[in-house]
């Protein structure tokens, strides 16, 4: 493994641990190109972390636009991520407007504006958690993975959504609100009171409406995943956990809009473990 492999796959192990551990099953010719999607996934999610303002992170989001424009290591500057992941798209053929598409919704994070509705927050899961497991999916087996894109829609949004249930103190704190506002409103909320200091009085209610759409699309996906090959499981691998977090949440609701929803390290191993090898039949 060169310094550069080494750099980007480190970045994912400290940055995502369930993709880094998933990224193990596969094939160890394809691990280069799935720990440089991770890394850039990683990459691009914390850019809110180290900003205060929108703009400057706008311009680094345009940055990567760039490069993945380009397409040439040299439009990278050095960047180890941005390198791994030029080349994984031009060794694997990966499309640029996937990417570019990500890119545009990941704008969202950004800012402050409540998710306008579901579909628009099934739509942000679509193009960010969903197009990763596709474009994981076309690294594992491009001939295959087309067959499977409806299947990595519904597995993106239930891990996707999972992961807004288990950050959601921390986008509380900054007041972020990625409930959507129709399933706020259901719950007798507002975005103004769901990011208030106790989330008001309907807040358990919108923690539980947001754990049911997401094991809506957990659901199925798991019905689809019993015809998923062998070839692509690492891919999904990752939403093999989205249940064991959906079930520690669904325990407290409430817990939820203070404490990020964590499982053990050993449940976690064990889990990859058993779909890794049996899959979801």
């Amino acid at each position: 493994m060169t310094d550069h492999a080494q750099i980007v796959m480190e970045a994912v192990r400290a940055a995502d641990r369930d993709r880094y551990l998933s990224a193990l099953y596969a094939p160890e010719d394809k691990r280069t190109g799935l720990f440089a999607l991770y890394a850039f996934n990683a990459e691009i999610a914390g850019v809110r972390d180290r900003i205060r303002e929108a703009l400057p992170g706008e311009v680094r989001l345009q940055w990567w636009r760039d490069v993945i424009a380009a397409g040439t290591v040299e439009a990278a500057s050095g960047h180890p991520v941005a390198e791994a992941l030029v080349d994984t798209i031009a060794t694997y053929g990966l499309p640029q407007n996937a990417f570019q598409n990500y890119l545009d919704a990941r704008i969202f994070d950004l800012y402050d504006d409540p998710m306008p509705s579901r579909n628009d927050l099934e739509g942000y899961c679509g193009e960010t958690a969903a197009a990763l497991i596709q474009l994981a999916s076309m690294i594992l087996d491009p001939q295959t993975a087309p067959k499977f894109a409806e299947l990595a829609g519904h597995a993106g949004c239930a891990q996707a959504i999972t992961g807004l249930l288990r950050l959601m103190p921390i986008h509380r704190a900054r007041g972020q609100c990625f409930v959507p506002k129709d399933i706020l409103a259901a719950a007798g909320s507002s975005p103004e009171e769901f990011v208030s200091s106790d989330g008001g009085a309907g807040a358990s209610r919108v923690v539980e409406a947001m754990i049911a759409l997401a094991q809506d699309h957990l659901g199925t996906f798991e019905r689809g995943a019993r015809e998923l090959p062998d070839a692509l499981r690492p891919a999904f691998l990752p939403v093999a956990l989205t249940g064991a977090y959906l079930k520690k949440l669904g325990n407290a609701p409430a817990k939820a809009l203070t404490s990020v929803s964590e499982i053990s390290a050993w449940r976690r191993q064990w889990v990859l473990f058993r779909h890794a090898t049996r899959g979801w039949r």
